[in-house]
């Protein structure tokens, strides 16, 4: 179970998707209000001590490491378990975010951590109540509960955390949005762009 405290989290960025319907533009490097989505979410887990990028290596200000999923283009699960295990060290608890939600902040991950506490983690939820790319997770746990490598592929993120406690955690404001096609984009970035 998640213990009182932000110290000794890892953070893994999900960056590798294929953007279908973006016709296969690179997510991270796409830009809202002039910074990079991969930028905005760096500074939504500014707080971790180590970050895996799973995508395609891109300059950034911050250091670190940058994996792609194994195998290529294996869906979320496969990113999250090759970011995992692309750790040079070992915390009690992971953040994993998808990239595409320009919305989310370090205040998004406090408030997951602090509702993980006594649970093996935490999930934020959109106000239709379904979950999204934006969680904290026990380490230990996920080890746990991790599929062999041949099943992760193409795997549901929803079957992969089934066993887990996870508590759902209401967004606040536009953080569930995320990013997934042309007019997604247009309507968030002109809403930065007018604030």
């Amino acid at each position: 179970m998640i213990e009182l405290g932000l110290s000794g989290f890892a953070a893994i960025v999900l960056a590798g998707g294929q953007a279908a319907r973006l016709g296969g533009a690179d997510k991270a490097s796409i830009e809202v209000g002039g910074r990079s989505l991969l930028e905005r979410a760096l500074d939504a887990v500014v707080d971790a001590g180590e970050v895996v990028v799973v995508g395609q290596q891109v300059p950034t200000e911050r250091p670190v490491t940058f994996v792609l999923e194994d195998p290529r283009h294996g869906g979320p699960v496969a990113g999250l378990l090759t970011g995992r295990d692309s750790l040079l060290r070992r915390f009690p608890t992971l953040a994993v975010l998808a990239v595409d939600m320009p919305h989310l902040t370090s205040s998004t991950f406090r408030r997951l951590h602090e509702a993980a506490v006594g649970h093996e983690g935490a999930v934020l939820t959109g106000a239709d109540g379904r979950t999204q790319l934006a969680l904290v997770l026990e380490t230990a746990r996920l080890d746990a509960v991790r599929p062999d490598r041949e099943h992760q592929h193409n795997m549901a993120v929803r079957a992969l955390l089934e066993p887990m406690d996870l508590v759902p955690v209401a967004s606040v404001g536009d953080e569930a949005r995320d990013i997934d096609t042309w007019s997604d984009l247009r309507d968030i970035a002109s809403e930065v762009e007018g604030r």
